[in-house]
């Protein structure tokens, strides 16, 4: 559709969706406002302290979480990748949406399962103990579990998922022509996995690095739990401890400049890009692997899914079977109501925003509307600690301004309509996720040819009634699509819900959190197998969506 000036959109038949898209921008990023405007000009100004003292060590522990898990996930996700798209051997389709799976696994719950497990009173050490008569942790050497090498191997494990989907989708979609081009150039399978498949692939790994590196940054249970004082953590560290809004923004203003290099430099990487696919694509021919390559095969494939689903689900049902009257408890009861009716209407408010952004993307084709929607969309860069920071301080920046205005006048307690925990929660999850939203709608608007918009017009319908009567059925799919995700999202996410639930509010992630941390996983695993139960349908809708689109 041609692009509209702006002028002529204002004062046109669409003008309300142009001015409510760009308000609904400016509500959701004024949590980065937020912070930029308390960072550089804060109360008590800590910064030097910062500097000098915990800063580095922050920095530090971060750049080394992300070079360690940017590395892991690369080397899992796409090997296990190449291997899926391109070979057969037993149980390869298995794996293809086992290897998913992790994903569904929040991380802070598989690091409380791994320490529970591998720890020194564990069942691994133990029986490590008496099968060579070991008495002390002298006798013998075993890797601590609890150091940044455990946050590592914990977030790699539930991260790689990001990589191998992508990756893969890349890998089927390339052309078979230029793998059979490699084999008559006497490459042999390696050399054309290494110059062939990886540079057409390259913008699929980074993206999904990137985002597992940004999934590293915003993690704050892991890193919490096993004492890895991230920036993530230090924001924690000083709001909390120090009782400094100033110096938490800050250090959240240096956590969105990791944001900010890390899109830079994805955007970067595709720009670069010079490997183009241009050949007819024929169906792919996967090779049947024999022998000790294919026992391999299946071992590479079969260790991802033991280590970052299979065994920490097993210990954690294992825990839940111990304690079936938890599932019963009010605690419980209490709590997984609290978290499925917050996810709920958070994501009701997602889908409705999303699908609004993308519409009005859509009739209203100029610069302004589009830069507002993509505006809209930068919270799910942003790592949970760091926009609940900020949403704290517009949120009550609303709430003072509406306290002496509308509030005086008629007398009204005005924190409890703006200023409440669960507004707070709610705009958190609807700034953190609603790019997924605005995502899955524009998705679907993309196969509704605009021939129907006009259609619709010549028959006298306006832009609302058109959305409802043509466009709602149409992309319904890809918005329940983006609805399930989104809840699954909220249901997991820890930092933001911890920093803003109101008090004596407690979701199931939270509960996990509380419980877990204080050595008490029988008590907190009913809930946490809630949660994974919950991450497993949009796994599998994940894994079927992309074997659909490539058969």
């Amino acid at each position: 559709m041609k692009q509209k000036n702006f002028v002529d959109t204002l004062y046109g038949p669409n003008r309300t969706w142009l001015i409510a898209s760009i308000l609904t921008a400016i509500a959701i990023a004024s949590p980065i406002v937020a912070i930029i405007w308390v960072a550089i000009s804060p109360d008590e100004n800590v910064w030097s302290h910062l500097a000098t003292s915990v800063l580095p060590t922050y920095i530090f522990n971060s750049v080394i979480l992300m070079m360690g898990v940017g590395t892991c996930v690369a080397i899992i996700g796409t090997g296990t990748a190449w291997l899926i798209a391109m070979y057969k051997f037993p149980g390869s389709n298995f794996f293809a949406w086992m290897l998913i799976l992790p994903m569904a696994m929040p991380a802070y719950v598989v690091a409380y399962v791994y320490t529970d497990f591998l720890e020194f009173s564990g069942p691994l050490q133990t029986l490590l103990r008496i099968t060579f008569d070991w008495r002390t942790s002298q006798d013998y050497w075993f890797p601590e579990i609890r150091s940044a090498g455990g946050a590592i191997t914990v977030l790699s494990l539930v991260l790689y998922p990001y990589v191998y989907a992508l990756t893969r989708a890349a890998f089927l979609e390339q052309s078979v022509s230029s793998v059979e081009a490699g084999r008559t150039l006497g490459r042999t399978a390696f050399q054309n996995f290494v110059y062939i498949s990886i540079p057409l692939a390259r913008p699929a790994i980074v993206v999904g690095v990137t985002l597992a590196l940004m999934e590293t940054l915003s993690d704050f249970g892991t890193v919490d739990y096993f004492a890895v004082r991230t920036l993530t953590a230090g924001i924690f560290d000083v709001w909390f401890g120090m009782e400094n809004r100033g110096g938490a923004a800050q250090i959240a203003l240096v956590l969105l400049g990791f944001i900010v290099i890390l899109i830079w430099l994805e955007r970067s990487s595709r720009k670069r890009q010079r490997v183009h696919n241009t050949s007819q694509k024929k169906a792919m021919i996967k090779i049947r692997l024999r022998g000790w390559y294919s026992c391999l095969a299946v071992l590479a494939c079969l260790l991802p899914v033991i280590l970052g689903f299979i065994l920490p689900t097993t210990i954690l049902l294992d825990h839940a079977l111990n304690n079936l009257g938890g599932f019963f408890s009010e605690k419980y009861i209490e709590y997984a109501f609290n978290s499925f009716s917050l996810a709920g209407s958070a994501t009701l408010i997602i889908v409705i925003v999303g699908v609004l952004l993308a519409y009005a993307s859509r009739i209203c084709p100029n610069i302004l509307v589009k830069t507002a929607v993509r505006a809209a969309s930068i919270g799910y860069a942003i790592p949970g600690a760091a926009l609940a920071i900020g949403i704290l301080i517009a949120v009550g920046t609303i709430d003072y301004l509406f306290n002496n205005t509308i509030g005086k006048l008629f007398n009204i307690p005005a924190s409890i309509l703006v200023g409440s925990g669960i507004t707070a929660l709610l705009f958190a999850y609807t700034s953190r996720f609603l790019a997924i939203s605005v995502g899955a709608a524009e998705a679907g608007l993309t196969k509704v040819t605009h021939n129907m918009d006009m259609v619709a017009r010549t028959l006298g319908s306006g832009a609302t009634s058109t959305l409802f009567s043509v466009h709602a059925p149409l992309i319904r799919s890809s918005v329940i699509t983006g609805a399930v995700l989104v809840f699954v999202d909220i249901m997991k996410e820890l930092p933001a819900t911890l920093i803003l639930r109101p008090f004596n509010f407690e979701t199931l992630a939270t509960f996990v959190y509380q419980y877990a941390s204080d050595e008490l996983l029988n008590e907190s695993a009913p809930a946490a197998l809630t949660i994974v139960l919950a991450g497993i349908l949009p796994v599998i809708l994940l894994s079927r969506t992309i074997d659909h689109l490539h058969k």
